[in-house]
Parts: C-alpha cells; sequence; structure tokens
C-alpha cells in the first residue's frame, strides 16, 4: 500500500478514536481516568484535527516512553521565543506528577479540546503548554487501592515514579529523567505562570478544591507581592462566581483546622518552590480527596479556565511585576536561605468545614476522630500566610566549583546557568568553607540521607585551581538557583542532598608510632602548633590524658593533613 495512503487512513484512524472528542472521563460518566496510552492518543487526535494544537517532545524519562508537551496558541504558531516578543503570557501546566491524583489529567483533555474546537476562548495573548502525564512511570502502574483515603476514579496511577521517587521533591536533586527534562523545558519556556495538579489529603471539609500558591514571601518583589494581594484574590472571586468557594491548602495534618493552619512552607525541592528561583508565580490546585472524582475533575477544569482567562486580562501587570523583580535581580546582593512562619501575623478566612468529633472505633475499641457531616459550619479561622527570614547570605561575584563533580555540573547545565571554565592553571584568593558540624537524618529520603543544621567555618585561602576547573559568574538570571543550591547551609543545597559526601570521608592518615616522631619534629619547629596543642590541653582535661586524641590533632593542624577533607569544593569569588 503506498505511504501517501496510509498515511491518510493513519489520521482518519487517529481522528475516529476521539470520535466526538469525548474523554473517556465523560464517556464513563465522571467515574474513570483516562490511561496513558488513552491520554496521549487522545492528545494526537487534537493535533492532527486542530492546526492551534501542536503535540511535541519534551525529553527523556525512566520510561520507554518520551515525555510529551501539548501546546495550544489561538493564532496556530509554536515560536516560544515569538511568544515572548508577542507579549504572551505562557501558562506551563503539569499534570499527573503523582498518577493517583489524576484530576489534572482529564480536566485538561476536556480544556484543550473545547478550546481548539472554539468552545470556551483562550486569549490571543495567552499561550499554554501542557504536560499531559509527567509521571508516565507510575500513571502505567494502575491499581484501585494506593489511595485509600479517595474517592475514586475507579483505577488510577501509583504515586511513586519508575524509580519510586515522588516526583514533586525532585526538582533540586533531579533524580528522575522526567524532572531533567521538565525543568529543560520550563527553563526554555520561562513560564510567568506555573501550575500543578494535586488532589488533597488531610481533614475533611466542605470546599471542593483548594489552592496552594508559592508562598509570596519566598517568591519576594513585586511578583509576590501581586500574586498575594491582587491575582489570587482575583482567582478566588472567579471561581466563587462559578459556585467553588476556595480556601487556601489546608496544612494541617496533625489536628483539625476549625481553629486556622500555617501556610505550607514550599522550599526548592518543590515544583512551587524551584518555580519561586525564576520569579514564577507557581500554583498547585488541590482538589479534595473525598469529594466525587466528577466534583473534582469539574472544579479543576473550572479552576484553570480562571487561571486562563485572569492571565489575559492581567497579562500586563504580571509581566511588569516579573521585569522589575529580575531588574532588581542583577542588583541584589543579600538572599535569604530559609525561612520560618510568623505567627504575630495572620490572614483571617472563611473556613466551611464539618464539626469534629470522637466515638468508639470498631476496629480497636479506642476512641477514634470522626467529622459530621450533618453538622457543617462556617467561620472565620486564621491563616498563618507570613515568613520571615531566618538565614540570610551575601552572594559573591561568582562561585568557582572543581571540575570532577560531574553530577552537580550537569544539574547546573540541565539549568541553563552559564559556567566558563578556567584554560590554564592558576592560584587564587577566595573564600572557602570548611564543613564544621552537620546531622544526617537516620532514614532515607527519597533515595538521599539529608544533611540539616549544617555549620561552616568560613576563611579565606590561596586556592590552587586547575586547567578546567569552572568559574560561574553571578550576573545571570539564575543568581538566587545558585544561591541556594552552592551555599551549603542552606536547606535544598547539593550539599544537605549528598552531592559533596566525598569530602566527609579523610582518603589518607597516618600510623601511630610512625607519626610520633614526625610530630615531635613539628612541635619543635613550629611555636604555633605547639601553642594551639598546649591551650587545648589547658582547656580539655580529657583530651589532656588522651595521646591518641594529641597526635590526631597534630596531624590534623599540619602540612600532611589532607586539604580536601571537610573543605566544601564550590569556591566564593567575593
Amino acid at each position: 500500500m503506498p505511504q501517501k495512503i496510509l498515511s491518510i487512513l493513519f489520521v482518519l484512524l487517529i481522528s475516529y478514536s476521539a470520535k466526538g472528542q469525548l474523554t473517556p472521563f465523560e464517556q464513563s460518566g465522571g467515574k474513570e481516568t483516562a490511561t496513558y496510552e488513552q491520554v496521549i492518543a487522545y492528545y494526537k487526535a487534537l493535533a492532527a484535527k486542530y492546526p492551534t494544537v501542536q503535540m511535541d517532545t519534551a525529553g527523556s524519562t525512566d520510561t520507554y516512553y518520551p515525555l510529551q508537551v501539548v501546546y495550544y496558541s489561538s493564532d496556530g504558531r509554536f515560536d516560544r521565543t515569538r511568544w515572548k516578543k508577542q507579549g504572551k503570557i505562557i501558562l506551563l501546566i503539569n499534570n499527573g506528577i503523582h498518577p493517583g491524583e489524576p484530576d489534572g489529567m482529564d480536566a485538561c483533555m476536556m480544556l484543550l479540546r473545547d478550546a481548539a474546537s472554539g468552545k470556551i476562548k483562550v486569549p490571543d495573548n495567552v499561550a499554554l503548554a501542557v504536560i499531559p502525564v509527567f509521571n508516565i512511570g507510575g500513571a502505567v502502574n494502575r491499581n484501585s487501592y494506593s489511595r485509600a483515603n479517595q474517592n475514586g476514579p475507579e483505577a488510577y496511577g501509583f504515586r511513586g515514579s519508575a524509580q519510586n521517587l515522588d516526583l514533586n521533591r525532585d526538582f533540586i536533586k533531579l533524580d528522575a529523567k522526567e524532572t531533567r527534562s521538565l525543568v529543560q523545558l520550563f527553563r526554555r519556556l520561562d513560564p510567568e505562570i506555573f501550575i500543578d495538579n494535586h488532589v488533597s489529603d488531610g481533614a475533611d471539609y466542605q470546599h471542593v478544591v483548594t489552592l496552594l500558591a508559592t508562598q509570596h514571601n519566598k517568591l519576594c518583589g513585586a511578583t509576590g507581592k501581586y500574586m498575594d494581594k491582587t491575582f489570587v484574590p482575583l482567582v478566588y472571586a472567579d471561581m466563587k462566581k462559578k459556585g467553588y468557594d476556595m480556601v487556601p491548602y489546608v496544612n494541617d495534618f496533625s489536628s483539625t483546622p476549625d481553629h486556622g493552619w500555617t501556610e505550607f512552607y514550599d522550599p526548592p525541592r518543590f515544583s512551587s518552590g524551584y518555580a519561586a528561583q525564576w520569579q514564577t508565580m507557581a500554583f498547585l490546585p488541590e482538589t479534595h480527596m473525598l469529594k466525587s472524582y466528577k466534583q473534582r475533575v469539574e472544579a479543576t477544569y473550572a479552576l484553570m479556565r480562571s487561571f486562563i482567562k485572569l492571565a489575559g486580562q492581567n497579562a500586563d501587570a504580571i509581566q511588569d511585576a516579573r521585569m522589575k523583580d529580575r531588574d532588581m535581580l542583577w542588583k541584589k546582593n543579600i538572599f535569604t536561605l530559609n525561612w520560618k512562619p510568623d505567627t504575630s501575623k495572620y490572614t483571617m478566612i472563611p473556613f466551611e468545614g464539618y464539626t469534629a468529633g470522637y466515638k468508639k472505633s470498631n476496629v480497636s475499641g479506642q476512641q477514634r476522630l470522626y467529622y459530621d457531616r450533618e453538622k457543617p459550619f462556617t467561620k472565620n479561622v486564621p491563616f498563618y500566610n507570613y515568613f520571615v527570614a531566618t538565614q540570610k547570605v551575601t552572594a559573591p561575584k561568582a562561585y568557582i566549583i572543581k571540575q570532577g563533580w560531574n553530577d552537580v555540573i550537569d544539574r547546573l547545565k540541565w539549568n541553563d546557568i552559564a559556567m566558563q571554565r578556567l584554560e590554564h592553571d592558576t592560584t587564587v584568593e577566595l573564600t572557602v568553607y570548611h564543613i564544621d558540624k552537620y546531622e544526617t537524618v537516620s532514614q532515607p529520603y527519597e533515595k538521599h540521607y539529608q544533611h540539616r543544621n549544617v555549620q561552616v567555618q568560613k576563611s579565606t585561602e590561596k586556592i590552587k585551581l586547575l586547567k578546567g576547573d569552572y568559574i560561574i559568574p553571578m550576573d545571570q538570571l539564575g543568581k538566587r538557583y545558585l544561591v541556594e543550591t552552592l551555599e551549603p547551609t542552606a536547606p535544598d543545597a547539593f550539599f544537605a542532598w549528598n552531592f559533596f559526601d566525598a569530602i566527609l570521608q579523610e582518603k589518607e592518615y597516618f600510623s601511630d608510632y610512625v607519626f610520633e616522631e614526625t610530630a615531635t619534629r613539628l612541635l619543635q619547629k613550629d611555636a604555633r602548633l605547639r601553642k594551639l596543642l598546649e591551650d587545648k590541653q589547658k582547656a580539655d582535661t580529657a583530651f589532656a590524658k588522651d595521646g591518641a586524641a594529641q597526635l590526631e590533632f597534630i596531624y590534623k593542624h599540619s602540612p600532611y593533613a589532607e586539604p580536601e577533607y571537610m573543605r566544601y569544593p564550590v569556591f566564593r569569588l567575593e
């Protein structure tokens, strides 16, 4: 059969597979979610039928399948550079990061169909980029039981990825190929708004959908203020017109939320915290797990439409705020590494809950929590949505990282960080960190044994750099990202995620009986070392009685001690 005829039949087959463009969700009356294969086939059919839809490969994943992205542009042109020149707002929508929470997957299938068919209007100054299914490994691992507290759909994917990772903890460590692909897409598109669709666990309440926004103090600047004071209230008001009374994500899992709660803290490991490093407003819609699947998908669909409409109406204000922050970024030298809630400030919000109580458990015979849906209530509760800095740092003119630390260097490259390689060996006076103290968790967290409460000693030293070492200038858009990943005391720094653990172990040592003679000669020649030892002996009686400890002390303060041990291999050029 001629190739041309085969091509025509293929297009007809795809079009027929989406006959009437009804999704599996709609065909099931709102009870089922599409399989991964159905999602991809559906979008291929849309792209074949409508010139305003384009499907593309965003990169690889840890599965056999590539990461797909679907674009919508009202003019049928998909040049992302042109979008920026045209002043379009780019919304990047991510679905299926937790495939057991598939609401966004089904909602976006209907959303793009309705936009392409003309049923709904996407403003001409808005371009959409939709990830149909992000966690493909989890999506194809379907079951009906892993979301024990969730009301539908009948079958769904699993939270863990092909590596059994929670991908919404992977935006700094980038262990999964799909996260690397998404981060590179994020940097190429540079979206003004990022949306990551989820389903919430936790307390029972009346609200169908809640909203987690990037913590506004952490987003900082004009963008953080605009999001908190203008854009988010507009979203809430628009959703209320549609019959959805929203509240912020109910971040309370240890007690009932009828006394208020603290806003979710989103460090850069999370998608919203990562987006904040690039002056992007990020939102995680969280539909309520106990509402019917039909209700949840419809609420997600309505919320996506609100975001799109309001982005178009407020495009100039969104872009102006972002431009101000990026103009300030070049001048900014002091950055916050860590935050805590300001419990003296809060916002009163209307919360629609159910009265909670306790009754005898049929399982254990003990008292158990329950929510009485016959006793709904509405009352104002405090929402603690202000955070203050607990740790700040002044940025250097440049960071310098030794070659060989390829896991870190690769991650900088995936984030489009500009770097230069030294062309000759040289010796430079640099600021050096030595790791003084740190704590390590006893159980693995997402494939890592994280370091916490890191303390460092800071000094100025002459460091020999080699041809091929990397200089990372700070006059670039990734300035904030660099500070939050390369400063070793930052909570989501590469050091915290174990990428530099090799420096925490000595590679050479000494035999006591041999080094005794060497130590004697060192003390005879070096008055400074002799005084250091004497002072330590006077201050520490246990040390004064411990010959082995004294010998090690001399070794550690002598030229024989290896300089790489506990010396952080990222230096600062001030």
